[in-house]
């Protein structure tokens, strides 16, 4: 056996807790035969049956994080009963500084608070190969760094690896296999799991953990992929027994921000791309399964594929299943008007209309490389304009932001350099946390005076705090516009979504009207900022 069973007297508050018990038992399949559990009750009387994990070598692991300080017992067990596999005890938990987990508030901040309280703006990359380019080899360590020191608090990832994305998307980087099951895609083996690859993913979380980053941990991938695309062989049996296995090992890390069952869940249950009602129940009944078995209650969020129907009618059958939407539009992406990233916060508005729960804008695209062969035709028109408009659409949407590069999306592997438009993804953080505080920030359509339609992507969009005395604007393409508010009694400034710099705005009447210049070769967009004197 690897190594003595391992009992806890001592943990800090919504620290990972790893209670091990080992046992010389011969089972024939220790993944599948056995159920491992804990049984944990805390000083208030609260009481969590926490999953377990078979992890090789006749050891079996429960993970837990607490969330009280003070005196806890512990009961672990196991199915059918083993005398090796059963411990009990107790445990004090002592105070710790940290923000805890990531919970979703909707309405308020943006839609997610930590548990200490903290607002938090969400600001991500999508990084879905993470997981297998740490098993090839890459410096995932260096890379999660930088991203931490930037300022970003959110990566999205995926726990199964592929080689491939369609239509030419081949990973050269994959040296090494990233099945996370037994057997092959060929003859799998679902009711085993591949430890080799599960011990680097143990070890790119624990980083994430150091780190102080989230992970949106994406369960099932895409499900065009094998074996999400044939549920006559990935039967609800062994769904069920993989995500069990996900939640034992990784929902007590303070760092898991997100359970996302698919990647774009409308894939369900055959693969093909389109909106379909029996996705819709899937993914109710796949999120009530998660919240019954996941202890550590984090939150359930839902990627989609297609824009519509609303989130709302999705799933009104059980509207809180669901806690968050990871919602995706690219907007326009042709060689015309790719650079206006058009269209997405209207779609964000007609999407999200009604939805009761908290949303994220997770996804517009993947910013081109032209260094690289084109492998994803859909990336062309993807340049950092596309990247920049895209990121204040969604923000002025009053959302947070994930976006996504050639260098670290998925089939190239250039950790090391960042691409142009990731510097002005930092000049918007530092927007929102320095310059016009988040939190307090509601969309405000209502101060916008419309006579004429603006044309398509072109319309101002408006944010307002009317507790803080502050008012701001994005023009998209700069030029005129007129508010329904007097400038008597604010300060105003233009603010360059390029630069970060800020230049003294001066009204005509109502109407302000915004520099006169062009970046990159187009119109430049602008945000005006006006606060209370």
């Amino acid at each position: 056996m690897d190594e003595p069973r391992t009992i806890l007297s001592e943990l800090a508050y919504r620290q990972v807790g790893e209670w091990s018990l080992s046992s010389d038992a011969d089972y024939d399949n220790p993944f599948g035969d056995v159920v491992f559990e804990g049984a944990f009750e805390g000083p208030t009387g609260q009481r969590f049956v926490v999953p377990g994990f078979y992890d090789g070598g006749g050891i079996w692991r429960v993970r837990f994080s607490p969330n009280a300080v003070g005196d806890w017992s512990f009961h672990l067990y196991a199915r059918p009963g083993n005398p090796d596999l059963e411990a009990e005890g107790s445990f004090s938990v002592t105070p710790s500084l940290t923000w805890g987990y990531l919970q979703a508030t909707p309405g308020d901040a943006w839609g997610f608070r930590y548990e200490s309280g903290e607002p938090a703006m969400i600001l991500g990359d999508t990084t879905y190969n993470l997981f297998g380019m740490a098993h090839c080899g890459a410096d995932v360590t260096g890379f999660v760094r930088r991203r931490v020191e930037q300022g970003f608090n959110l990566l999205r990832v995926r726990l199964p690896v592929s080689p491939f994305h369609p239509p030419r998307g081949y990973s050269a980087w994959q040296t090494r296999r990233t099945w996370p099951w037994g057997g092959s895609e060929q003859a799998p083996q679902f009711d085993r799991f591949g430890l080799d690859y599960f011990r680097t993913v143990d070890q790119v979380v624990a980083l994430a953990e150091a780190e102080g980053i989230g992970l949106e941990m994406i369960m099932e991938a895409w499900g065009f992929e094998y074996p999400f695309n044939r549920r006559d062989v990935f039967v609800p049996e062994w769904e069920e027994l993989w995500l069990r296995h996900l939640i034992a090992r990784y929902d007590a890390y303070s760092c898991v921000y997100f359970w996302t069952p698919m990647n774009e869940y409308e894939y369900y249950p055959d693969g093909d791309w389109r909106h379909n009602p029996v996705a819709d129940r899937w993914a109710l009944r796949i999120s009530r399964w998660l919240k019954a078995t996941a202890p550590h209650g984090h939150i359930i969020s839902m990627h989609n594929g297609p824009r519509m129907p609303t989130f709302a009618e999705r799933f009104r059958q059980d509207p809180e299943a669901v806690d968050a939407i990871m919602f995706q539009d690219w907007g326009s992406r042709d060689a015309e008007r790719g650079w206006l990233a058009a269209g997405i916060d209207e779609q964000i508005a007609e999407s999200l209309a009604g939805w009761g729960g908290s949303a994220v804008f997770a996804e517009w695209g993947y910013e081109r490389n032209d260094e690289f062969p084109l492998l994803i035709p859909s990336h062309a028109y993807c340049d950092a304009e596309h990247t920049r408009r895209g990121a204040w659409r969604g923000a002025f949407s009053a959302l947070g932001i994930i976006h996504g590069f050639e260098n670290s999306w998925g089939p190239f592997m250039r950790l090391e350099e960042d691409q142009e438009g990731l510097a002005y993804l930092l000049i918007l953080r530092r927007f929102f946390h320095e310059i016009a505080p988040f939190d307090h920030l509601r969309p405000a359509p209502n101060l916008l005076f419309v006579e004429d339609e603006y044309e398509p992507g072109m319309r101002p969009r408006v944010l307002a705090a009317e507790e803080d005395g502050l008012v701001t604007l994005y023009l998209p393409v700069g030029g005129s516009v007129a508010l329904l508010l007097g400038a008597e009694g604010y300060t105003a400034h233009w603010f360059d979504p390029t630069t970060g710099e800020m230049q003294i705005a001066s009204p005509s009447g109502r109407i302000w009207t915004a520099p006169d210049e062009e970046h990159a070769g187009h119109p430049k967009d602008w945000v005006l900022v006006l606060k209370q004197s």
